[in-house]
This record gives C-alpha cells, structure tokens and sequence, in this order.
C-alpha cells in the first residue's frame, strides 16, 4: 500500500502494540515506503482494532476506533455496562496505573525537558474506590439509538450516553456502568419508559428539534443524596407532567432524592447549560453538600467540583504537604484563579499559621468563597475579585512577600499571559495541580526557562478506567 493513497476516511485494521498518553493506543502499518505509526484513541496494547483514518501525514496516521476485534490478552470480565467514557473498564487497575505513569513521565521528557523527572517522581497515590466514584454524570436523550449488539443505527427513544465518536446518536445505559451511582444508573431505564410514554420526542441532534434533552445528576457522598436536573426545550411543556416526573424520582430514591430542577435550552447547540434560557426548582433544594477533610462545600448543578471526592482529599493533602515542606510558618500562600475557594480553605485548615489569598476575576465566584469560607468557619482568608496581572498595581502591600502560589487551571492549562503574570508575582514555591499532564509539561518548560526548578511530581488516580490522571508539581525558584 503506498503512504499517498491512504486518505482520510479510510478504514483499517490495526495491531495495538504500545500506549501513550490520553489513552492513545499506538500501532504500525507496513507500505511500499516503510513503516507508518498509527495512533487510535481509547485502545490499548494487544487489541486488533478497526480504525477510520482522520489526518494522515508522512511518518503517521491518526484515526478514530470503530470496532474492537479482538481484546488483549489483559482484559477481564466485569458485571458492568461498558461505555464509551470507560474505555478500559475491563483492564485490571494495576495495568491502567502502570500506563499513565509511564506515558506522564514521558510527556515531562519531552514536553517539560524533564529528563531526570524519575529521581523528582514522589508518589503514584491510587483512587480510594475504583467503582462507583464519579459524583456527576450527563445522560443524554437522543431520537437515533446505537444497538450496542448488532451496531445498527435506529430511530428509536434513547437515554444514555453517546455513542463513542458521534454527536446524535445514543447508547441506551440499561444497568449499571460502575462509575457513578448504581441504584441511579440501575433505575434509568424506568426513566427512560416514563419520558417515552409522554409522547413527546427526545432531541433529534440533525435535525436539532426535540423535547427532550439531558438528565443531569449530582451526588453527594456525604449526605448519600442525589440531585436531578432534567433539561428540555420549551416546546410542548405544557404537555408534561411534570410533577408525575418529580413523583417518580421520589419513587425511585426516597428520602436519597435532593431536589428537580427544570432547565429550558432552545439553543442548537449540544450544550447542558443554554446560552439563552432559564432554570426553575420543581421541588427540593438546588444544591447537594459534600465533604472535603472536613469541610463542608454547598455545591450547585452548574459548579465546578473534583469528580472524585474521596480521591480528591488524597490529592489536596499532597499538594498542602509540599508547601509545608517549602513554606515558613506565618508565610503567605496565594490560591490564583482561586474560584469558589476549596483550596484556600483547606490550605487554611491544615496551615492555620499561613496567610491565604484567593484571586479570581469573576465576582460571583468570590462572593460564593466568602460564603463558604464563613459556614465553615474559616473566616480569617482574604479573598480579592481582581485581574491576576493588575493586582500588585492594586495592592503594592503584597510586593516581595507572596512565599507560595498554587495554580490549579482548566483542562487546557494557563495560558501564555496568566503564566506569564503569575511568574512576574515572585513567589519562590509554586505548586501547580494539573488534570492534564501535557499542559502541565507545557508550562513547566515556560517556568523552567523562568528559573523555576521541579522539586517533586505525583500522579493522582483520580479517573479510573478512563485515559485521564491528574498531576502535581512542586516548583522552587532560589
């Protein structure tokens, strides 16, 4: 075959032979002109996989997965309904955390010129729970159904979730998929009959017409109650019954059912929360409480928080170790980008004698850290609503004395101007937690060039069977 007349859209059959990071499996294609990489996302070594190419370049071709012909060697069964957000369910744990520890530790080789990272490497700190650790999932509804055993495409009622690699069409979840809660997921199916027998249509994505559309729900472990939001659009409400949608809920949970709310979304686009649109409370409250080393945290539908509870404390309590390691008694630590404040609080619970700062832009998200700071009765943090890069202008009093900064970003890292900002504050610690290790090997090459040194790195297990860790780095500039 020659490497010019391999063009996208072309279906192959591939030999995965290595892993690399983000869950990419990597094999190799012979041709008239030598060997090709291949590199097919959500596969793992020692799976023959089918592949559709997507961009193919000189040396490599990158491709979607289609169909698993045959399993590795190294998978085994479990009881659960596999997903598409669960790619290796069935591979034992000690294997997954064998993977992303090798193909992280390469990205900061490569990426982060991080070439002694394993004498710097700490800890690889596991996930409490393996299953059932998830605290939000979206289900999606859809008008075309994935048969997961004959592979066909139907015009039928679906509620699950997407069929891997497509935007309008859905796998229907029937039994638990171990990752989130399983009395919930085990009683979707009686939800999905309900919302059928209405009547009313699900979302038809290519058409984009429908009634129904997602079904959120928030879990809160310390309390063992569970919050709906389902999602429609505004068309034909007035045919739904909505209280016989809240009555089932209470049905189905009891007393674990915290609350409904309602969110009209017209807009086209396939998004939960809507550009233009509205939300009411059907019944309860609109918030769950979860615990964190002993904090109480009033999480809402649309806030962000770390997706594994019990994981998380493991990983807030490594990254507050590493400042008590660089950090002088009474010193002041800065929490940039700080949101609603769960890391200033905790650095201020476990560090009573460290001034804590919380910086963020948004208002409201420092209005709801003061909040909560206050019933938790952490009330000494000073919390400004202020732009990164003005706020020495603004508060000269901080010049030359921030001793510590924790950044913990988005997906897609900081970016060049934030970094560039939080450089020009001066601290001599930075501990940077990172849920993409790439970005986090990205900007530790910017602030190695800045004088900044790696002290340590920990991977955090916050995602099992899925492609994703979480990472934590220790920075020191002398």
């Amino acid at each position: 075959m020659n490497k010019k007349k391999i063009k996208r859209g072309t279906d192959l059959e591939i030999d995965i032979e290595k892993a690399a990071f983000g869950g990419k499996g990597i094999g190799k294609l012979e041709t008239e002109d030598g060997s090709l990489v291949v590199f097919v996302p959500n596969t793992i070594p020692g799976q023959r996989v089918r592949m559709r190419v997507e961009k193919s370049r000189k040396r490599h071709l990158e491709g979607k997965l289609r169909e698993i012909i045959s399993p590795s060697p190294d998978e085994v069964e479990n009881d659960f309904q596999p997903i598409a957000g669960a790619p290796f369910a069935r591979l034992p744990i000690a294997i997954q955390e064998k993977y992303k520890k090798e193909t992280s530790l390469d990205l900061m080789k490569r990426i982060g010129d991080q070439h002694d990272i394993e004498a710097k490497f700490d800890q690889y700190i596991s996930s409490p729970s393996i299953w059932h650790y998830r605290n939000k999932m979206e289900y999606a509804f859809a008008a075309i159904r994935y048969d997961l055993e004959t592979g066909e495409e139907l015009d039928e009622f679906a509620l699950g979730f997407k069929h891997r690699g497509t935007w309008w069409m859905v796998e229907n979840l029937d039994n638990d998929s171990g990752l989130f809660d399983r009395e919930v997921e085990s009683k979707l199916h009686e939800i999905r009959t309900f919302c059928e027998k209405t009547g009313l249509p699900p979302w038809h994505a290519p058409k984009r017409e429908g009634f129904f559309r997602f079904l959120t729900v928030r879990k809160s472990y310390a309390e063992d109650q569970i919050l709906f939001n389902l999602v429609t659009t505004s068309k034909d409400l007035d045919r739904f019954d909505m209280d016989g949608f809240a009555n089932l809920l209470k049905s189905l949970l009891g007393d674990r059912c915290a609350g409904l709310i309602h969110t009209i979304n017209d807009d086209v686009g396939d998004r939960v929360q809507p550009l233009d649109g509205s939300s009411r409370m059907v019944f309860g409250k609109d918030h769950i409480t979860e615990r964190i080393c002993g904090l109480d945290f009033d999480i809402k539908m649309e806030s962000f928080f770390q997706t594994n509870p019990k994981c998380a404390e493991l990983l807030y309590t490594q990254a507050i170790s590493y400042f008590k390691s660089m950090v002088e008694p009474g010193g002041t630590i800065f929490d940039l980008f700080c949101g609603t404040g769960t890391i200033s609080q905790l650095l201020k619970g476990a560090m009573g004698d460290a001034q804590i700062v919380g910086v963020d832009i948004e208002k409201s998200a420092i209005e709801d850290a003061k909040k909560a700071a206050k019933a938790n009765g952490v009330d000494d943090i000073k919390f400004y609503a202020e732009d990164v890069g003005k706020f020495l202008l603004n508060h000269p009093e901080y010049e030359g004395k921030i001793d510590g900064i924790v950044l913990d970003p988005p997906r897609a890292g900081i970016a060049p101007k934030a970094l560039k900002r939080t450089i020009d504050l001066g601290a001599p610690t930075i501990v940077y937690i990172s849920c993409n290790p790439a970005t986090l090997a990205r900007d530790t090459d910017t602030l190695c060039q800045a004088g900044y040194t790696v002290q340590k790195f920990s991977l955090v297990d916050q995602f099992p069977h899925t492609s994703h860790v979480e990472a934590i780095a220790l920075f020191h500039k002398s």
